[in-house]
């Protein structure tokens, strides 16, 4: 047998060394990751990467449909910053599932359009003299129809329930802002706090909202194909202008209107969550979606409002009424899942 070659030991030896010393070496640092929840267009893939590369970090973006939705993500899994809309933030407040925001570490929130620097003037976003969210993007839930299935642009919400358009007509799934929808349709008092005995009034209304439907979304980019695919004539448009700059995109001959009775409204917001791993990179996140690329986006791409520039997009004149806590959020959203699977007024009504 041939003697083996000192240069064939030695490189073996040097192998040998490497691979203890590398074993035995302390692990590299991991990437640093910022766990984001975000509505439909708010994160484009290119905001999301300049971001990374800027920062040195990895996004873990999740998108969310409703606010059933997102608040059983921030209930259940470990998030750093979401967007969610100023009423709805009432309840992450009384849960104490948010911290307070440091607006000075967010430098674009100095450029923000006077309405929106004034944290103050907004309800719902401080507490106890603390910053609990920057407004970020808004919009008004109007009415989308088909120009030649409309002789003239409707001028009512009711136009929802009208049985010449039964079958025709696309609702959004979700319960808190139906029952608004439907409390204004009946004229209560309030689109935000139903009472005990008018309850069952607006879940008849809803019982009636889904015979008229033809289906059902939650995510603008299923809207719109539901609006095309179907000939639908009318849609009630939970995001609003997105919706609008998405159906002229793919060449629909819309109209867009704010009905008589007012728009439901939102203005959402960045907030920080209550066990956020690193404080100072969900602030800089804030301040990367107030910077101008993100900003333009919203226009551009989505058709909605940024709070930096008072651009046109479109928005059409009338009443907005803003969004507020209502009186009950799981029990809209248990009565609507009981709707929505077609079950009768009784039952739908039971505890």
């Amino acid at each position: 047998m041939l003697a083996r070659r000192p240069s064939a030991c030695l490189s073996s030896l040097l192998l040998l060394v490497t691979l203890l010393v590398l074993a035995m070496a302390p692990a590299t640092a991991a990437q640093p990751v910022l766990r984001v929840l975000a509505w439909p267009g708010y994160a484009e893939q290119e905001v999301v990467k300049s971001f990374e590369q800027q920062h040195g970090v990895r996004v873990e973006l999740t998108v969310i449909t409703s606010d059933a939705s997102l608040w059983e993500k921030i209930n259940t899994h470990s998030y750093d910053v979401f967007a969610v809309n100023a009423a709805e933030l009432q309840r992450y407040l009384a849960a104490n599932l948010v911290q307070p925001l440091h607006p000075e570490d967010i430098p674009n929130a100095s450029k923000q359009l006077s309405r929106f620097r004034d944290l103050v003037a907004i309800p719902g976003l401080m507490r106890n003299g603390k910053a609990y969210a920057i407004p970020f993007t808004y919009s008004q839930m109007g009415l989308i129809y088909d120009r030649k299935q409309f002789k003239t642009p409707p001028h009512s919400a009711n136009v929802l329930w009208d049985k010449r358009y039964r079958g025709k007509v696309i609702a959004y799934d979700g319960g808190t802002h139906n029952f608004s929808l439907a409390a204004q349709s009946l004229r209560l008092a309030s689109p935000f706090q139903i009472s005990p005995k008018d309850f069952p009034r607006a879940t008849s209304r809803l019982i009636e909202l889904r015979r008229n439907a033809l289906g059902f979304y939650t995510q603008p980019e299923e809207s719109a194909q539901l609006f095309l695919r179907h000939g639908a004539a009318l849609m009630f448009a939970n995001y609003g202008m997105q919706q609008v700059h998405l159906l002229k995109e793919a060449g629909a001959d819309i109209g867009y209107v704010i009905p008589q009775e007012g728009a439901l409204a939102w203005l959402d917001c960045w907030s920080i969550t209550r066990d956020a791993q690193d404080i100072k990179l969900a602030h800089d996140w804030i301040d990367h979606l107030l910077g101008p690329q993100a900003s333009r986006f919203l226009i551009e791409r989505q058709g909605l409002s940024n709070t930096m520039s008072d651009g046109d997009n479109g928005q059409p004149e009338g009443k907005s009424v803003w969004l507020q806590p209502p009186e009950d959020t799981v029990w809209r959203e248990k009565l609507w899942s009981r709707i929505r699977s077609g079950d009768r007024l009784s039952r739908v009504l039971a505890q």
